[in-house]
């Protein structure tokens, strides 16, 4: 499938081949380029042989030389070079079925495109997945796959995510590992389903593969928009606990066998179970911080190593730190610290109840515009509103409710600070 280039950067390679807008590539040293992988792989080369269509219909190939890994230099009309591919399945914890109407439409679309776990982490579920892909990946050595596995169990499988070939799927996995792929795994719980028994199955069979570097177990999500759903029921206190028991003793089986921890249980079956959350140490290298493992630690840990360097004495000023109901309780402890720290500084912290979503919805990164006015309208706010870029889109502009940071401060008649996911940045946000 040949593609079409869209704009030609100045002074890059592609210019000085004389490339054009509105031309059409072909192949890069003979490998036909289908999209932004077969992009992005061929043109890493020193020596490029391009072969495209130019606006008059004719077929050119040139040759240029250049450094290693250099850009060639052409963008097209869309990242991926095509559409986006939509997930196939029906998971029965699927979140994005769980939203409330009129929301914008962006936000309900599935992926499920093996493009974007490697060049943004996304996960897939493998179903998508041509032979063909499974080649390029093996043949590119592309490397982590983050893949959304839930069970091991095939028939278990077919029947969580409502596809045939749920199942069959699976056989990528060893394939994967053979050639040396490095995987991420994600596994979202819903108690009788997946979890107890099924669960110790599911981290015994992914543990066998040594090129499964970590598992992320999560707990299912439940908002209060299941109309027509399956029925689920969430994690209690007691299960979020026997939960954590399996998951800590295939972590401790991993730690004897590969000398690290690669199964992990989501901060929030800790907050759930009422159990102490594990230090900093416990986390290895954070692989799982987008399915929210090991984020409470890493947190903390940064935060109270900036106040350690921190060199403010005093500080005559009040903010109000707004984050979700789970994240509270850390937010509120580092704020007092930032309090006992620096005389003079105020800080007020509120988490905000989900009512848009639900109350079992506890996450920053669910927290909507409105809920925050609903809580905070006529409260004494102080200079102003620090918020986690979580809560917003890539963009950094807009909540999920599709209203914008400056509509919001507007209403709240406030200034509204967006702050980054770590605590250094947390701590100079504060202090300013």
């Amino acid at each position: 499938m040949a593609v079409t280039v869209f704009e030609v950067e100045k002074k890059s390679p592609a210019q000085k081949l004389g490339i054009k807008p509105g031309d059409t590539l072909l192949t890069i040293n003979g490998e036909e380029i289908t999209d932004v992988l077969d992009y992005r792989f061929y043109q890493s080369n020193e020596k490029i042989v391009v072969e495209y269509i130019d606006h008059k219909g004719k077929i050119k190939k040139k040759k240029t030389k250049k450094e290693e890994f250099e850009e060639l230099g052409l963008n097209f009309n869309t990242y991926l070079m095509d559409e986006k591919r939509s997930c196939r399945n029906k998971c029965v914890f699927c979140f994005i079925d769980q939203l409330p109407k009129g929301m914008r439409d962006s936000l309900y679309f599935k992926d499920d495109d093996s493009r974007l776990s490697f060049l943004f982490g996304n996960y897939i579920t493998l179903t998508n997945l041509t032979e063909h892909e499974i080649d390029r990946i093996i043949k590119m050595h592309i490397s982590p796959v983050n893949i959304s596995v839930h069970t091991t169990n095939p028939e278990l499988r077919v029947k969580m995510m409502a596809n045939k070939n749920a199942g069959k799927v699976l056989e990528i996995i060893p394939r994967l590992n053979s050639a040396g792929i490095k995987m991420n795994c994600q596994l979202v719980l819903c108690p009788g389903y997946n979890d107890g028994q099924e669960l110790e199955k599911s981290l015994n069979d992914l543990l066998e593969y040594e090129n499964v570097e970590c598992i992320a177990c999560v707990p299912v999500g439940l908002s209060n928009h299941r109309e027509g759903l399956a029925k689920l029921v969430p994690f209690n206190e007691t299960t979020a606990g026997e939960t954590i028991d399996i998951i800590e003793k295939f972590g401790d089986t991993s730690l004897e066998k590969y000398g690290e921890r690669r199964c992990y249980a989501a901060d929030e079956f800790y907050l759930l179970s009422k159990r102490k959350m594990p230090e900093a140490d416990y986390y290895g290298d954070f692989l799982q911080l987008e399915n929210g493992v090991g984020m409470w630690a890493l947190l903390k840990k940064e935060a109270y190593d900036a106040l350690e360097d921190l060199d403010c004495a005093s500080l005559n000023k009040t903010v109000t730190l707004v984050t979700g109901v789970a994240a509270y309780p850390l937010i509120k402890d580092i704020a007092l610290k930032c309090e006992e720290k620096v005389k003079g500084l105020k800080c007020n912290v509120f988490g905000i109840v989900n009512h848009y979503f639900g109350e079992r919805i506890t996450v920053a990164g669910l927290v909507t515009a409105t809920d925050i006015y609903d809580q905070l309208q006529n409260k004494d706010l102080g200079e102003e509103i620090l918020i986690p870029s979580s809560m917003l889109r890539s963009e950094g502009d807009m909540f999920l409710d599709s209203i914008t940071v400056d509509e919001l401060s507007e209403k709240l008649n406030i200034g509204i600070k967006v702050t980054e996911c770590d605590g250094y940045s947390l701590i100079e946000s504060i202090v300013g």
